[in-house]
């Protein structure tokens, strides 16, 4: 809609003097301190919006609720880890070169190869997801980890334009889907819903195209509307 060098899970089997080094890199000021408490606080965060997300689905099996809440916290997890690691390398990239085209392509490459690895993660945790949920657990999945933006969107443009025809609304539900996939995979809120925004900016190109004025039908809905809401707020005779 997703980044740790140092797992917390990695702590549990080291020997004494494993202990130690564990015990001295938490303890060292600066950078490393203070990476250790974002992971930590990131991993909480995961498994809180997973746990969120499986409960939704409202499972009667508690062992496939806790197998897709932990399937969801991962996915959230390794995302936050693949960004995290990429930023990195930009970073050292920028420090390291000093010619600005050398260091954009060496970017550009380091960008290619974590889109790469995006796909591959997004496409092992849908197969996952489906080897435990029907089709339709899926999709709530997708709409929980992208703010249910998808069903809102598609539902207000069928509520502006209700006379849209049958190959207009699949080219909505079509574009706002494709968005979603690549809103799953995004770091942020606002990285998110950015997917839907340039998304959205398509429809409303192709809804123009098929002579819709969007400012128009826009101004005419939010007239709609308020109407209702005031019909609503009047006292019953």
């Amino acid at each position: 809609m997703k980044h740790f060098f140092f797992r917390k899970k990695d702590s549990r089997v080291f020997t004494k003097s494993g202990l130690i080094v564990v015990f001295t890199i938490f303890n060292l000021p600066g950078v490393f301190g203070q990476n250790a408490g974002k992971d930590l606080a990131y991993h909480k965060t995961a498994e809180s919006r997973a746990g969120k997300i499986a409960a939704g689905l409202t499972l009667k099996d508690s062992a496939t609720f806790y197998k897709v809440k932990q399937a969801v916290a991962q996915q959230y997890i390794a995302l936050h880890d693949l960004d995290a690691s990429r930023d990195a390398a930009v970073r050292s990239i920028r420090k390291a070169i000093t010619d600005k085209e050398a260091a954009t392509r060496k970017i550009t490459a380091e960008e290619a190869m974590a889109a790469a690895k995006r796909t591959a993660l997004h496409q092992r945790y849908l197969q996952q997801l489906s080897g435990l949920l029907s089709e339709e657990h899926v999709e709530a999945i997708k709409n929980g980890m992208t703010y249910n933006v998808l069903p809102i969107t598609y539902k207000g443009y069928l509520e502006m334009i209700p006379r849209l025809t049958t190959e207009e609304r699949k080219y909505i539900m079509d574009a706002l889907t494709e968005a979603r996939e690549h809103a799953m995979d995004a770091g942020s809120s606002e990285k998110k819903h950015a997917w839907f925004g340039k998304y959205k900016g398509r429809i409303n190109n192709y809804l123009s195209a098929h002579g819709y004025d969007m400012n128009k039908e826009s101004k005419a809905w939010q007239a709609r509307m308020k109407a209702n809401q005031n019909k609503k707020q009047q006292p019953k005779q």
